[in-house]
């Protein structure tokens, strides 16, 4: 696998305290989210059944570099966009699935005056969304939803979008349209300052590791076992609807390591100064709008404004970066800069 050195300056977030009242808050938030399953006990994040599994394994042998498999930019309106647009009084809005639990990328501030609003990275990008198509950067519902509902709540028309931290890989690819990429990042491993595990290597094994269903991390595990990258005795079976539900696990010992991207491991590393980044990110991944498959002009116009937001140095991606991030990713940005992106996708 091709290694990427993810910076990781890591610092505290007002000491321990802080970090409890944060983790306490995600817990209570996290209760109060529907964790509707699909039927069958299939996979929530491929959309369950034979007939999907199959349209996933025919996407992914067709599928090569998957960030670049989206459709060029255009500031056009169509049908989706003219739906959206349409939409009266209060429900004129851009409905967007995010997370409210992810230190710096979308989460709820505790210490923000009156109610607890939704900040973070991906929140300023779902911002500029909405004032692109609506006029109105807060224009916008946003929908909280777990790691494991973002394709099927893309699917069944709940949400508009995801902007929710959310891997473009080739398996996606055969469920929901992606942007061209918005951040690069890699698979991490998370673990406590004190333990003998040392990244992504044998110090895993008859370790129990966490993940979220339906994320890139435990498929990236389950790989790893049949590649003989993973020691066959690592415990992967141990999974959560909600990322955040991993640190939470691990602070209560019920876990030995975290696997998710180094993004949000280096968040969590910051909220809890117990626990820090072992080894280096061991995949190159990037993180995409997902949007439903047919929706051409919503993801044409998703580029243009991505285009637009990376040139936009004074309340752009660098200023959003430097808000948010440089606390946990450090103040230089270029590790995290997704690449040029390319347009490959014709229909």
């Amino acid at each position: 696998m091709r290694a990427r050195r993810l910076r990781a300056s890591l610092r505290g977030w007002g000491g321990v305290g802080a970090m409890a009242a944060v983790c306490a808050l995600a817990v209570v938030l996290a209760l109060l989210l529907p964790l509707a399953r699909t039927s069958g006990g299939e996979d929530a994040g491929t959309g369950g059944g034979k007939a999907a599994r199959a349209e996933q394994a025919r996407a992914a042998e067709e599928c090569a570099d998957p960030e670049k498999q989206t459709l060029s930019p255009s500031g056009a309106d169509g049908p989706t966009i003219e739906e959206i647009k349409n939409r009266q009084g209060e429900k004129r809005k851009l409905v967007v699935g995010v997370d409210q639990n992810s230190y710096r990328w979308g989460y709820r501030n505790p210490n923000s005056t009156g109610a607890a609003e939704l900040e973070g990275f991906d929140i300023d990008l779902v911002h500029r969304i909405a004032e692109d198509i609506l006029g109105d950067p807060d224009a916008v519902q946003f929908k909280a939803i777990p790691t494991n509902q973002r394709i099927p709540a893309i699917q069944e028309g709940r949400v508009d979008m995801v902007v929710r931290t959310m891997t473009i890989n080739c398996d996606r690819l055969a469920d929901v349209a992606f942007s061209a990429p918005y951040f690069k990042t890699g698979q991490q491993v998370l673990a406590p300052k004190s333990s003998k595990i040392s990244g992504y290597d044998d110090s895993l094994a008859d370790a129990r590791i966490c993940t979220a269903e339906g994320s890139t991390a435990y498929s990236t595990l389950e790989q790893g076992r049949e590649d003989g990258d993973l020691p066959g005795s690592a415990d992967i079976s141990r999974t959560v609807p909600n990322q955040l539900d991993c640190l939470v696990r691990l602070q209560l010992g019920e876990v030995d390591a975290v696997v998710t991207d180094g993004a949000l491991a280096a968040s969590q590393a910051a909220q809890d100064p117990t626990v820090e980044l072992k080894g280096e990110a061991f995949t190159t991944e990037y993180y995409g709008v997902a949007m439903k498959k047919d929706a051409d002009d919503l993801v044409r116009r998703v580029n243009q404004i991505l285009v637009d937001y990376r040139k936009d140095t004074s309340g752009g991606w660098q200023a959003s970066y430097d808000k948010w991030l440089s606390a946990t990713l450090g103040a230089e940005s270029k590790d995290s800069e997704p690449p040029a992106p390319q347009y490959l996708r014709k229909s």
